[in-house]
Protein backbone atom coordinates (compact mmCIF):
# COMPACT_ATOMS: atom_id res chain seq x y z
CA UNK A 1 0.00 0.00 0.00
CA UNK A 2 2.87 2.55 0.55
CA UNK A 3 4.59 1.74 -2.68
CA UNK A 4 1.16 2.46 -4.17
CA UNK A 5 1.21 5.96 -2.41
CA UNK A 6 4.45 6.57 -3.22
CA UNK A 7 4.41 5.88 -6.70
CA UNK A 8 1.16 7.69 -7.27
CA UNK A 9 2.78 11.03 -5.45
CA UNK A 10 5.38 10.77 -7.52
CA UNK A 11 3.99 10.14 -10.66
CA UNK A 12 1.52 12.89 -10.18
CA UNK A 13 4.35 15.01 -9.28
CA UNK A 14 5.92 14.21 -12.47
CA UNK A 15 2.74 14.81 -14.54
CA UNK A 16 2.67 18.05 -13.38
CA UNK A 17 6.01 19.14 -13.92
CA UNK A 18 5.59 17.94 -17.71
CA UNK A 19 2.12 19.58 -17.89
CA UNK A 20 4.00 23.01 -17.03
CA UNK A 21 6.66 22.42 -19.63
CA UNK A 22 3.58 22.07 -21.66
CA UNK A 23 2.36 25.52 -20.86
CA UNK A 24 6.18 27.01 -20.78
CA UNK A 25 7.25 25.91 -23.85
CA UNK A 26 3.94 26.02 -26.00
CA UNK A 27 5.48 22.54 -27.43
CA UNK A 28 2.65 19.71 -28.08
CA UNK A 29 5.46 17.13 -28.16
CA UNK A 30 5.35 16.42 -24.55
CA UNK A 31 1.65 15.55 -24.51
CA UNK A 32 2.69 12.44 -25.69
CA UNK A 33 4.48 12.08 -22.92
CA UNK A 34 1.74 12.97 -20.70
CA UNK A 35 -0.58 10.13 -22.26
CA UNK A 36 2.41 7.63 -21.14
CA UNK A 37 2.03 9.13 -17.65
CA UNK A 38 -1.38 8.83 -17.49
CA UNK A 39 -1.88 5.49 -18.51
CA UNK A 40 0.62 4.60 -16.22
CA UNK A 41 -1.33 6.22 -13.44
CA UNK A 42 -4.41 4.32 -14.69
CA UNK A 43 -3.30 1.59 -14.76
CA UNK A 44 -2.57 2.01 -10.69
CA UNK A 45 -5.53 3.67 -10.37
CA UNK A 46 -7.13 0.32 -11.04
CA UNK A 47 -5.28 -2.05 -9.30
CA UNK A 48 -6.23 0.03 -6.00
CA UNK A 49 -9.44 0.79 -6.82
CA UNK A 50 -9.98 -3.08 -8.09
CA UNK A 51 -7.62 -4.42 -4.88
CA UNK A 52 -5.68 -6.63 -7.32
CA UNK A 53 -1.90 -6.34 -8.09
CA UNK A 54 -1.38 -6.25 -11.76
CA UNK A 55 1.24 -8.79 -13.33
CA UNK A 56 4.99 -8.33 -14.21
CA UNK A 57 4.38 -6.55 -17.48
CA UNK A 58 1.74 -4.09 -16.33
CA UNK A 59 3.79 -3.11 -13.94
CA UNK A 60 6.90 -3.11 -15.92
CA UNK A 61 4.62 -0.80 -18.02
CA UNK A 62 3.15 1.23 -15.36
CA UNK A 63 6.71 2.20 -13.24
CA UNK A 64 8.50 3.10 -17.42
CA UNK A 65 5.61 5.20 -18.56
CA UNK A 66 4.62 7.09 -15.08
CA UNK A 67 7.87 7.49 -13.80
CA UNK A 68 11.12 6.21 -15.70
CA UNK A 69 10.73 8.19 -18.76
CA UNK A 70 9.98 11.25 -17.23
CA UNK A 71 12.34 11.37 -14.80
CA UNK A 72 14.48 10.55 -17.95
CA UNK A 73 13.53 13.46 -19.71
CA UNK A 74 14.04 15.90 -16.86
CA UNK A 75 17.74 14.78 -16.40
CA UNK A 76 18.75 15.14 -19.99
CA UNK A 77 16.74 18.74 -19.81
CA UNK A 78 19.07 19.80 -17.23
CA UNK A 79 21.86 18.44 -19.18
CA UNK A 80 20.81 21.04 -21.72
CA UNK A 81 19.53 18.37 -24.28
CA UNK A 82 15.88 19.25 -25.61
CA UNK A 83 14.00 16.65 -25.66
CA UNK A 84 11.64 17.58 -28.03
CA UNK A 85 14.43 17.89 -30.45
CA UNK A 86 15.11 14.25 -30.43
CA UNK A 87 11.64 13.15 -30.32
CA UNK A 88 10.76 14.88 -33.84
CA UNK A 89 13.89 13.40 -35.52
CA UNK A 90 12.97 10.07 -34.40
CA UNK A 91 9.46 10.65 -35.65
CA UNK A 92 10.79 12.14 -39.19
CA UNK A 93 13.18 9.26 -38.96
CA UNK A 94 10.45 7.19 -38.39
CA UNK A 95 8.06 8.63 -41.01
CA UNK A 96 11.36 8.16 -43.88
CA UNK A 97 11.82 4.83 -43.08
CA UNK A 98 7.91 4.34 -43.88
CA UNK A 99 8.43 6.67 -46.93
CA UNK A 100 6.31 9.24 -45.94
CA UNK A 101 8.55 12.37 -46.78
CA UNK A 102 6.06 14.82 -46.71
CA UNK A 103 4.98 14.31 -43.24
CA UNK A 104 9.08 13.88 -42.09
CA UNK A 105 9.56 17.25 -43.83
CA UNK A 106 6.47 18.94 -42.23
CA UNK A 107 7.88 17.16 -38.58
CA UNK A 108 11.13 19.03 -39.12
CA UNK A 109 10.18 22.15 -40.20
CA UNK A 110 7.76 22.68 -37.58
CA UNK A 111 10.67 21.70 -35.15
CA UNK A 112 13.11 24.01 -36.65
CA UNK A 113 10.58 27.04 -36.87
CA UNK A 114 10.28 26.83 -33.21
CA UNK A 115 13.65 25.81 -32.19
CA UNK A 116 16.11 28.01 -34.06
CA UNK A 117 19.00 26.13 -32.45
CA UNK A 118 18.19 22.80 -33.44
CA UNK A 119 21.02 21.10 -35.01
CA UNK A 120 19.44 17.68 -35.27
CA UNK A 121 16.45 19.27 -37.10
CA UNK A 122 18.24 21.78 -39.40
CA UNK A 123 21.28 18.62 -39.83
CA UNK A 124 18.43 16.37 -40.79
CA UNK A 125 16.60 18.49 -43.51
CA UNK A 126 19.32 19.16 -44.89
CA UNK A 127 19.90 15.67 -45.94
CA UNK A 128 16.23 15.39 -47.39
CA UNK A 129 16.61 18.73 -49.31
CA UNK A 130 19.98 17.42 -50.93
CA UNK A 131 18.12 13.34 -51.39
CA UNK A 132 14.91 15.35 -53.49
CA UNK A 133 17.84 17.49 -54.97
CA UNK A 134 16.78 20.43 -53.22
CA UNK A 135 20.90 21.74 -53.19
CA UNK A 136 20.25 25.61 -51.88
CA UNK A 137 18.12 24.60 -49.37
CA UNK A 138 20.28 21.72 -48.41
CA UNK A 139 23.10 24.08 -48.10
CA UNK A 140 20.88 26.93 -46.04
CA UNK A 141 20.16 23.99 -43.85
CA UNK A 142 23.70 22.51 -43.33
CA UNK A 143 24.82 26.26 -42.48
CA UNK A 144 22.02 26.21 -40.12
CA UNK A 145 23.88 23.16 -38.38
CA UNK A 146 27.54 24.73 -38.42
CA UNK A 147 26.19 27.90 -36.94
CA UNK A 148 24.99 25.49 -33.72
CA UNK A 149 27.68 23.46 -34.20
CA UNK A 150 31.07 24.85 -35.74
CA UNK A 151 33.12 21.44 -35.24
CA UNK A 152 30.91 19.53 -37.49
CA UNK A 153 33.06 18.83 -40.20
CA UNK A 154 30.59 16.46 -41.88
CA UNK A 155 28.56 19.59 -42.33
CA UNK A 156 31.07 21.74 -43.93
CA UNK A 157 31.96 18.58 -46.38
CA UNK A 158 28.58 18.73 -47.21
CA UNK A 159 28.30 22.35 -47.90
CA UNK A 160 31.70 22.33 -50.04
CA UNK A 161 30.28 19.06 -52.10
CA UNK A 162 26.81 20.62 -53.39
CA UNK A 163 28.85 23.96 -54.12
CA UNK A 164 30.60 21.92 -56.26
CA UNK A 165 27.80 20.15 -57.49
CA UNK A 166 26.32 24.02 -58.40
CA UNK A 167 29.35 24.92 -59.80
CA UNK A 168 30.70 27.06 -57.19
CA UNK A 169 33.88 25.97 -57.25
CA UNK A 170 35.61 29.03 -56.08
CA UNK A 171 33.14 28.77 -52.84
CA UNK A 172 33.61 25.07 -52.66
CA UNK A 173 37.82 25.95 -52.45
CA UNK A 174 37.13 28.45 -49.94
CA UNK A 175 34.77 26.17 -47.78
CA UNK A 176 37.59 23.12 -47.34
CA UNK A 177 39.89 25.23 -46.97
CA UNK A 178 38.74 26.04 -44.17
CA UNK A 179 37.36 22.67 -42.66
CA UNK A 180 41.42 21.57 -43.52
CA UNK A 181 42.36 24.60 -41.18
CA UNK A 182 40.78 23.33 -38.39
CA UNK A 183 40.90 19.57 -39.17
CA UNK A 184 43.74 18.90 -41.01
CA UNK A 185 43.30 15.22 -41.13
CA UNK A 186 39.95 14.73 -43.00
CA UNK A 187 41.05 12.90 -45.51
CA UNK A 188 37.45 13.00 -48.06
CA UNK A 189 38.15 16.92 -48.19
CA UNK A 190 42.09 17.08 -49.08
CA UNK A 191 40.80 14.72 -52.13
CA UNK A 192 38.17 16.90 -53.09
CA UNK A 193 40.38 20.11 -52.65
CA UNK A 194 43.24 18.96 -54.34
CA UNK A 195 40.60 17.82 -57.60
CA UNK A 196 39.46 21.40 -57.46
CA UNK A 197 41.96 22.94 -57.15
CA UNK A 198 43.86 20.37 -60.07
CA UNK A 199 40.49 21.52 -62.71
CA UNK A 200 41.53 24.89 -62.53
CA UNK A 201 45.05 24.21 -63.15
CA UNK A 202 46.26 25.70 -59.55
CA UNK A 203 49.16 22.55 -59.57
CA UNK A 204 51.48 24.04 -56.79
CA UNK A 205 48.66 24.34 -54.43
CA UNK A 206 46.91 20.85 -54.46
CA UNK A 207 50.54 19.35 -54.35
CA UNK A 208 51.00 21.35 -50.44
CA UNK A 209 47.23 20.03 -50.19
CA UNK A 210 48.31 16.24 -50.99
CA UNK A 211 51.41 16.08 -49.02
CA UNK A 212 49.64 17.56 -45.91
CA UNK A 213 47.47 14.88 -46.30
CA UNK A 214 50.05 12.47 -46.69
CA UNK A 215 50.90 13.09 -42.49
CA UNK A 216 48.09 11.49 -41.61
CA UNK A 217 47.82 8.59 -44.26
CA UNK A 218 51.29 8.07 -45.41
CA UNK A 219 50.71 5.06 -46.47
CA UNK A 220 47.96 5.86 -49.04
CA UNK A 221 48.67 4.85 -52.58
CA UNK A 222 45.47 7.28 -53.79
CA UNK A 223 47.77 10.12 -52.43
CA UNK A 224 50.87 9.12 -53.92
CA UNK A 225 49.20 8.69 -57.04
CA UNK A 226 47.36 11.90 -56.87
CA UNK A 227 50.50 13.77 -56.68
CA UNK A 228 52.35 12.20 -59.62
CA UNK A 229 49.44 13.65 -61.76
CA UNK A 230 50.22 16.72 -60.32
CA UNK A 231 53.69 16.91 -61.03
CA UNK A 232 53.14 15.15 -64.78
CA UNK A 233 51.03 18.30 -65.07
CA UNK A 234 53.95 20.74 -64.04
CA UNK A 235 56.30 18.27 -66.10
CA UNK A 236 58.23 17.55 -63.32
CA UNK A 237 58.77 13.69 -64.57
CA UNK A 238 60.94 13.26 -62.27
CA UNK A 239 58.92 13.84 -58.95
CA UNK A 240 56.29 12.51 -61.02
CA UNK A 241 58.21 9.05 -61.42
CA UNK A 242 58.87 8.76 -58.10
CA UNK A 243 55.41 9.39 -56.78
CA UNK A 244 54.10 6.51 -59.35
CA UNK A 245 56.60 4.62 -58.09
CA UNK A 246 55.78 4.93 -54.21
CA UNK A 247 51.64 4.37 -55.27
CA UNK A 248 52.43 1.23 -57.09
CA UNK A 249 55.08 0.11 -54.51
CA UNK A 250 51.69 0.08 -51.90
CA UNK A 251 49.14 -0.90 -54.45
CA UNK A 252 51.13 -3.42 -57.08
CA UNK A 253 47.55 -3.65 -58.97
CA UNK A 254 47.15 0.69 -59.66
CA UNK A 255 47.63 -0.13 -63.31
CA UNK A 256 47.31 3.76 -63.98
CA UNK A 257 50.87 3.98 -62.27
CA UNK A 258 52.20 1.52 -63.87
CA UNK A 259 51.03 2.71 -67.22
CA UNK A 260 52.52 6.43 -66.50
CA UNK A 261 55.63 5.19 -65.35
CA UNK A 262 55.64 3.06 -68.76
CA UNK A 263 55.21 6.51 -70.80
CA UNK A 264 58.32 8.17 -68.57
CA UNK A 265 60.16 5.65 -69.17
CA UNK A 266 60.16 5.76 -72.77
CA UNK A 267 59.78 9.17 -72.94
CA UNK A 268 63.61 9.21 -71.24
CA UNK A 269 64.47 6.67 -73.97
CA UNK A 270 65.04 3.57 -70.98
CA UNK A 271 63.14 0.94 -73.43
CA UNK A 272 63.20 -1.92 -71.16
CA UNK A 273 61.92 -0.57 -68.46
CA UNK A 274 59.02 0.88 -70.24
CA UNK A 275 58.54 -2.94 -71.57
CA UNK A 276 58.70 -3.95 -67.89
CA UNK A 277 55.88 -1.14 -66.71
CA UNK A 278 53.54 -1.84 -69.71
CA UNK A 279 53.57 -5.41 -69.24
CA UNK A 280 52.40 -4.78 -65.56
CA UNK A 281 49.28 -2.63 -66.53
CA UNK A 282 47.70 -5.11 -69.43
CA UNK A 283 44.83 -5.60 -67.98
CA UNK A 284 41.29 -3.18 -67.99
CA UNK A 285 40.33 -0.71 -69.90
CA UNK A 286 44.60 0.20 -70.34
CA UNK A 287 45.27 -3.22 -72.05
CA UNK A 288 44.70 -1.47 -75.51
CA UNK A 289 46.99 1.44 -75.12
CA UNK A 290 49.28 -1.20 -73.13
CA UNK A 291 49.56 -2.97 -76.57
CA UNK A 292 49.79 0.07 -78.78
CA UNK A 293 52.62 1.64 -76.48
CA UNK A 294 54.42 -2.15 -76.66
CA UNK A 295 54.25 -1.58 -80.36
CA UNK A 296 55.81 1.79 -80.22
CA UNK A 297 58.82 0.28 -78.23
CA UNK A 298 59.96 -2.58 -80.51
CA UNK A 299 59.95 -0.27 -83.38
CA UNK A 300 62.31 1.54 -81.88
CA UNK A 301 64.27 -1.90 -80.87
CA UNK A 302 64.17 -2.94 -84.60
CA UNK A 303 61.89 -5.43 -84.13
CA UNK A 304 59.59 -4.61 -86.45
CA UNK A 305 57.80 -8.32 -86.17
CA UNK A 306 56.54 -7.53 -82.67
CA UNK A 307 54.84 -4.53 -83.03
CA UNK A 308 53.04 -5.44 -85.90
CA UNK A 309 51.79 -8.35 -83.69
CA UNK A 310 51.14 -5.83 -80.56
CA UNK A 311 49.71 -3.18 -82.85
CA UNK A 312 47.33 -5.07 -84.62
CA UNK A 313 46.26 -6.39 -81.10
CA UNK A 314 45.72 -3.23 -79.78
CA UNK A 315 43.90 -2.07 -82.46
CA UNK A 316 41.59 -5.33 -82.41
CA UNK A 317 41.21 -4.12 -79.22
CA UNK A 318 40.44 -0.43 -79.57
CA UNK A 319 39.50 -0.08 -82.78
CA UNK A 320 40.14 4.23 -82.52
CA UNK A 321 44.07 3.11 -82.26
CA UNK A 322 44.16 2.19 -85.88
CA UNK A 323 43.44 6.38 -86.47
CA UNK A 324 45.96 7.30 -83.81
CA UNK A 325 48.49 4.91 -85.61
CA UNK A 326 47.92 6.49 -88.66
CA UNK A 327 49.17 9.76 -87.41
CA UNK A 328 52.42 8.80 -86.15
CA UNK A 329 55.63 8.65 -87.86
CA UNK A 330 56.97 5.86 -85.80
CA UNK A 331 54.71 3.16 -87.66
CA UNK A 332 55.04 4.60 -91.07
CA UNK A 333 57.02 1.52 -92.01
CA UNK A 334 54.84 -1.08 -90.77
CA UNK A 335 50.86 0.65 -91.82
CA UNK A 336 50.68 -1.89 -94.99
CA UNK A 337 50.78 -5.33 -92.33
CA UNK A 338 47.78 -3.51 -90.13
CA UNK A 339 45.63 -6.52 -90.84
CA UNK A 340 42.64 -5.78 -88.60
CA UNK A 341 39.86 -3.68 -90.65
CA UNK A 342 38.09 -1.14 -88.82
CA UNK A 343 34.35 -0.10 -90.78
CA UNK A 344 34.13 3.21 -91.88
CA UNK A 345 30.58 4.58 -93.18
CA UNK A 346 30.50 5.60 -96.84
CA UNK A 347 33.95 4.88 -98.07
CA UNK A 348 33.63 6.59 -101.70
CA UNK A 349 34.46 9.26 -99.20
CA UNK A 350 37.09 11.74 -100.36
CA UNK A 351 40.62 11.83 -98.40
CA UNK A 352 39.99 14.94 -96.33
CA UNK A 353 36.11 14.40 -95.45
CA UNK A 354 37.14 11.22 -94.09
CA UNK A 355 39.75 12.29 -92.11
CA UNK A 356 37.71 14.87 -90.54
CA UNK A 357 35.36 11.51 -89.97
CA UNK A 358 38.03 9.76 -88.63
CA UNK A 359 38.67 12.39 -86.29
CA UNK A 360 35.10 13.17 -85.46
CA UNK A 361 34.75 9.35 -84.43
CA UNK A 362 37.85 9.64 -82.70
CA UNK A 363 37.23 13.03 -80.40
CA UNK A 364 33.31 11.98 -79.93
CA UNK A 365 34.37 9.03 -78.30
CA UNK A 366 36.00 11.16 -75.68
CA UNK A 367 33.58 13.63 -75.09
CA UNK A 368 31.17 11.13 -74.39
CA UNK A 369 33.38 9.27 -72.23
CA UNK A 370 34.87 12.34 -70.45
CA UNK A 371 31.36 13.17 -69.48
CA UNK A 372 30.63 9.75 -67.26
CA UNK A 373 34.00 10.08 -65.79
CA UNK A 374 34.82 11.66 -62.00
CA UNK A 375 36.87 14.55 -61.59
CA UNK A 376 40.13 12.36 -60.68
CA UNK A 377 39.53 10.64 -63.47
CA UNK A 378 39.50 13.43 -65.48
CA UNK A 379 42.70 14.32 -64.67
CA UNK A 380 44.28 11.05 -64.44
CA UNK A 381 43.09 11.01 -67.88
CA UNK A 382 44.60 14.40 -68.96
CA UNK A 383 48.11 13.54 -67.24
CA UNK A 384 47.96 10.25 -69.45
CA UNK A 385 47.55 11.88 -72.90
CA UNK A 386 50.07 14.90 -71.67
CA UNK A 387 52.87 11.76 -71.20
CA UNK A 388 51.96 10.69 -74.33
CA UNK A 389 52.09 14.12 -75.72
CA UNK A 390 55.27 14.81 -74.23
CA UNK A 391 56.69 11.34 -75.59
CA UNK A 392 55.77 11.84 -79.24
CA UNK A 393 57.37 15.48 -79.23
CA UNK A 394 60.80 13.95 -77.69
CA UNK A 395 60.67 11.14 -80.71
CA UNK A 396 59.95 13.90 -83.10
CA UNK A 397 63.11 16.06 -81.22
CA UNK A 398 65.43 13.43 -81.42
CA UNK A 399 64.44 12.47 -85.36
CA UNK A 400 64.40 16.47 -85.91
CA UNK A 401 68.08 16.60 -83.67
CA UNK A 402 68.82 13.35 -86.61
CA UNK A 403 67.92 14.94 -89.92
CA UNK A 404 69.71 18.63 -88.44
CA UNK A 405 72.44 16.62 -87.83
CA UNK A 406 72.64 15.10 -91.47
CA UNK A 407 71.69 17.82 -92.71
CA UNK A 408 74.85 20.47 -90.70
CA UNK A 409 77.25 17.31 -91.95
CA UNK A 410 75.83 18.27 -95.97
CA UNK A 411 76.25 21.66 -95.88
CA UNK A 412 79.72 21.30 -93.93
CA UNK A 413 80.89 18.95 -97.03
CA UNK A 414 79.39 21.94 -99.43
CA UNK A 415 80.73 24.82 -97.06
CA UNK A 416 84.32 23.00 -97.65
CA UNK A 417 83.60 21.93 -101.57
CA UNK A 418 82.84 25.14 -101.71
CA UNK A 419 85.75 27.08 -100.12
CA UNK A 420 87.84 24.55 -102.43
CA UNK A 421 86.67 25.95 -105.72
CA UNK A 422 86.83 29.51 -104.19
CA UNK A 423 90.88 28.91 -103.19
CA UNK A 424 91.46 27.02 -106.96
CA UNK A 425 89.91 30.61 -108.37
CA UNK A 426 91.94 32.38 -106.35
CA UNK A 427 95.23 30.75 -106.97
CA UNK A 428 94.12 30.98 -110.44
CA UNK A 429 93.43 34.89 -110.90
CA UNK A 430 96.81 34.88 -108.86
CA UNK A 431 98.64 33.10 -111.45
CA UNK A 432 97.17 35.24 -114.28
CA UNK A 433 98.29 38.28 -111.99
CA UNK A 434 101.61 37.17 -112.21
CA UNK A 435 101.55 36.15 -115.61
CA UNK A 436 100.39 39.84 -116.09
CA UNK A 437 102.98 41.58 -114.39
CA UNK A 438 105.73 39.58 -115.85
CA UNK A 439 104.58 40.10 -119.01
CA UNK A 440 104.42 44.04 -117.93
CA UNK A 441 107.56 43.80 -117.20
CA UNK A 442 108.80 42.49 -119.69
CA UNK A 443 107.39 44.31 -122.15
CA UNK A 444 109.10 47.53 -120.64
CA UNK A 445 112.30 45.66 -120.76
CA UNK A 446 112.11 45.00 -124.14
CA UNK A 447 110.86 48.64 -124.68
CA UNK A 448 113.84 50.14 -122.60
CA UNK A 449 116.12 47.30 -124.87
CA UNK A 450 114.52 49.39 -128.49
CA UNK A 451 115.42 52.64 -126.46
CA UNK A 452 118.73 52.19 -125.80
CA UNK A 453 118.71 50.30 -129.66
CA UNK A 454 117.70 53.52 -131.11
CA UNK A 455 119.93 55.53 -128.84
CA UNK A 456 123.13 53.92 -130.06
CA UNK A 457 121.97 53.55 -133.58
CA UNK A 458 121.61 57.54 -133.74
CA UNK A 459 124.59 57.95 -131.93
CA UNK A 460 126.81 55.73 -134.27
CA UNK A 461 124.77 58.05 -137.41
CA UNK A 462 125.95 60.64 -135.47
CA UNK A 463 130.19 59.56 -135.47
CA UNK A 464 129.65 58.60 -138.83
CA UNK A 465 128.48 62.28 -140.25
CA UNK A 466 131.65 63.73 -138.48
CA UNK A 467 133.57 61.62 -139.82
CA UNK A 468 132.47 62.21 -143.21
Amino acid sequence: MIEELVFNLLAVSLFIIIFFKILRKNDSNYVSILLLEAIGICISFVEIKLGIEANLAFTIIKYVFAIVIPIVIIIVEIYGVNFSEIFSCVAAKFCLFIGDKKTAKAILLKLCDKYKDSYLGHKLLAEIYEKEGGMRRAIDEYVEAIDQRPNDTKSYFKIAALLKELGKKDEAIQMLETLLKNSPDEYEASIMLGELLCEQERYKEAITVYQDALKFRHLDFDLYYNLGIVYTMLSDFQMAKEMYEKAAEINHRLYGAHYNLGLIALMQKELDAAEKYFEECMYGELEPMAYYQMAKIYMLKGEKDKAITFLNKAIELEPKLLYKANKEKIFGPIKSYITVSVKVEDKEKDEEAEEVEKEKYFTDGEKEEDEDLEPLEIQEKKAREYLEEASSLVENMVENNNKKHIEDRLNEIFEREKRKEEEEIEKEEKLEREKEEIRHILAEEIKKEEIIKEKEKQKGEREQKQRL
